[in-house]
């Protein structure tokens, strides 16, 4: 059952607070950190259930007049055509999406930012493509040197930040984002704090990160939701030690902040003659940790640590990641009191796969209900668990025909005759818009396609690997699905 644990409302309001009174102690300018996803956040969505995916976007439009958006990108991420998980865009793509979407939310975005830049031409190339949609591009130059980043009066030198352009902001609050992890988001922060300073302006820096949840313990379930999530960047929550030393009071960190910390400070000092922070856990401004019920977002992170741990086994099946991150995901799993059963749909599809010798998928509905789908000539089994389970949400027996096999016969012969598909049977998208033609004559079929958005936060399981066509498209739904990390055949290359 899908239950509310996260407040929205209070926490929109701390949150601005909280930023604004930051915005305050430097002098009315602030370049703010973003780390995680603005947009689409659907793991903190998941580990605090009634948290809207979209609300870092919605807070920042209270704050609408005084911030602007700064797009960080790793040049080298551009060279390698790197893609999100989650959807398969790639990041540069993902930051003309990103541009889009804040400027539909009346967003201002100020420029986008290159960093790690030696001189890759699909840099160039992509600065280029930016500035000719009139979008202002920056570089942020790579610092040679093993001693990076400790070198520190290299780096706060004129061949090291002063080496970098110097980013044109007009608002007192910058929103430094980027489309993923290792975007150079902490070094456009730090250049534009030497830069700021070098013009007699005392400009600060704050970071703001949903996870870990600073005050809760360093082994909540929350917390070891956000290690199962990064599981692939080997990052580890921590006790921040700084912050127990200076205030005799535990909080939770992660391994990376904590590491560079001394460095900051010392940078911090540098530039503003005194570090404002005494800890890495000083320089947030994340208030989620007051808005959550304890027992519901325990219970919400606990399931997505198994879902975490089918996702890392189906990626290491795939080849996307290394041993390591299964092997840390079992562990994650074993301290937790885990196993793969605990997640409702498993073992009701194990069992119609056993019952039916082929491959089977079970959804487990928002009111808890459970329904199957197995594959046949017709339909995969994707599809004939999201059918039977729209028919159960219509309140249609499950007998009833919905798409007559006279219109699927001539898709199928339409995929295998003329588009080269050895698979015959009907995809998900594909069964929906099959059904979503069956409503011309039949009114059945209609009432069946306006349950669609009722199958948000349902969870479902598959017995083997389903295509991305299949994932994108329950994803798309709001279905949180997970497969067993088995391909349906022994072929070495999949679609």
């Amino acid at each position: 059952m899908y239950t509310i644990g996260f407040d929205c409302e209070a926490y929109l309001k701390m949150q601005s607070e909280k930023i604004l009174e930051r915005i305050e102690i430097f002098e009315n300018k602030l370049y703010l950190e973003f780390g995680g996803k603005l947009f689409d956040d659907h793991h903190a969505a998941r580990v605090l259930p009634g948290y809207m995916p979209d609300i870092k976007v919605e807070l920042l439009k209270t704050l609408a007049d005084k911030a602007e958006i700064v797009i960080a990108i790793n040049a080298s991420d551009i060279d390698s055509n790197k893609e999100i998980c989650d959807t398969g865009i790639s990041y540069d793509d993902d930051v003309l999406r990103l541009i889009d979407e804040f400027r539909l939310s009346g967003l201002y975005v100020g420029s986008v930012v290159i960093s790690q830049y030696l001189g890759q031409a699909a840099a160039d190339k992509f600065k280029a493509h930016l500035e000719g949609l009139g979008v202002k591009v920056y570089l942020i130059h790579y610092i040679a040197g093993s001693d990076y980043p400790s070198n520190i009066q290299l780096i706060l030198s004129d061949e090291g930040y002063g080496h970098n352009d110097y980013i044109e902001t007009t608002r007192p609050l910058v929103v430094v984002t980027a489309p993923g992890p290792g975007s150079g988001k902490m070094a456009t922060c730090l250049s534009q704090l030497y830069h700021e300073y070098t013009r007699g302006i005392k400009a600060g820096y704050a970071k703001f990160e949903t996870f870990p949840l600073w005050n809760r313990p360093l082994k909540h379930a929350i917390n070891l939701a956000y290690e199962a999530a990064t599981a692939d960047l080997n990052d580890v929550n921590m006790i921040d030690p700084f912050h127990l030393e200076a205030y005799g009071e535990s909080a939770v960190n992660y391994n990376r902040d904590i590491e560079v910390f001394p460095i900051l400070n010392a940078m911090f000092t540098r530039i503003w003659g005194k570090s404002p922070y005494r800890s890495p856990t000083d320089m947030g401004v994340n208030m989620a940790g007051f808005c959550i019920n304890d027992d519901i977002c325990a219970e919400a992170s606990e399931q997505e640590i198994i879902r975490r741990y089918f996702y890392t086994q189906l990626d290491y099946a795939k080849g996307n990641v290394q041993k390591s991150a299964v092997t840390k995901l079992e562990l994650l799993m074993s301290n937790s009191g885990l196993s793969p059963s605990d997640r409702v749909p498993v073992s009701p599809a194990l069992e119609k796969g056993k019952l039916t010798e082929g491959p089977c998928v079970a959804i487990s509905l928002p009111d808890g209900t459970l329904i199957t789908g197995k594959t046949s000539a017709l339909l995969g089994a994707s599809s004939a668990a999201l059918l039977n389970s729209l028919k159960y949400l219509a309140g249609i027996d499950d007998k009833v025909l919905l798409i007559a096999p006279a219109l699927i016969e001539p898709i199928q012969r339409l995929k295998v005759g003329y588009l080269g598909n050895e698979n015959p049977r009907l995809h998900t998208d594909e069964v929906l818009i099959a059904l979503a033609i069956s409503t011309a004559t039949n009114q059945i079929a209609g009432r069946v396609l306006e349950q669609l958005p009722k199958l948000a936060n349902s969870e479902a399981h598959s017995t083997v690997i389903l295509s991305q066509v299949d994932i994108g498209m329950f994803r798309q739904l709001g279905v949180n699905i997970t497969c067993e990390p088995i391909y349906q055949n022994k072929r070495l290359f999949h679609r």
